[in-house]
């Protein structure tokens, strides 16, 4: 699936195996993309994957979630106050969308409408000092 521009939103089903999918075992952004392109939709390649696994040796098939984890994590997400957009919606933002393999879904807590906004980062050391902590704090408060 060549990175799409915004168009028609995924309906439950396909969010359902959207997520499915992504949260299999071994299956990253990328891979993702490649079973959707290969197999045409996701339903389609989780049906397919397992045998798909066995015919290029893998030792044991990689665990792939069950449609009712799937629907918990929706839910949990629900009473979050959160959603998952998919990359082809018009609410997954655009910038991300452009980078070189772009997360599929995302949870989405708030108005989706800040992602078309201009926005600046704010990167540091994992292990920050005390003063590059609240130098962060005092940019990011600008």
């Amino acid at each position: 699936m060549s990175e799409p521009t915004a168009g028609p939103r995924l309906s439950d089903r396909q969010r359902l195996s959207w997520l499915r999918l992504i949260r299999t075992q071994n299956v990253g952004p990328a891979s993702f993309r490649d079973l959707i392109n290969r197999f045409g939709s996701a339903e389609a390649a989780l049906e397919i994957l397992p045998e798909l696994m066995i015919s290029g040796g893998a030792i044991r098939i990689a665990r792939i979630p069950s449609v009712a984890e799937a629907e918990a994590e929706l839910e949990t997400a629900g009473k979050a106050g959160a959603r998952f957009v998919g990359i082809g919606e018009a609410d997954y933002p655009p910038l991300l969308r452009n980078m070189d393999h772009p997360p599929p879904l995302l949870a989405v807590k708030g108005n989706a409408a800040v992602f078309r906004l201009p926005g600046v980062a704010i990167v540091g050391a994992r292990n920050a000092s005390l003063a590059g902590i609240k130098m962060a704090r005092m940019l990011a408060a600008d």
